[in-house]
């Protein structure tokens, strides 16, 4: 995936995210919606693991050494 299909992907999951978002605000959210939800996250993650290519691009380094953390370890995250 090249960084403008990487930007694509972002902008429509975080198009979904925030309809998810306000059907869970409408109290009209189903289990489904909330799995779908926390699925987006974790790609939305990966999405931006992704764009360290373009950084290591810009430092000259090999950008295929971009490091993409599995979705157990974006799960267990702590911020």
């Amino acid at each position: 995936m090249d960084d403008a299909q990487i930007h694509t992907s972002i902008e429509s999951l975080v198009a979904e995210e925030h309809a998810l978002w306000e059907r869970e605000a409408a109290g009209n959210a189903t289990d489904d919606d909330r799995s779908r939800l926390e699925s987006i996250k974790v790609s939305l993650d990966q999405c931006w693991d992704l764009l360290q290519r373009r950084a290591l691009r810009g430092a000259g380094r090999d950008p295929a050494a971009a490091d993409v953390r599995p979705p157990e370890v974006v799960e267990r995250y702590q911020q």
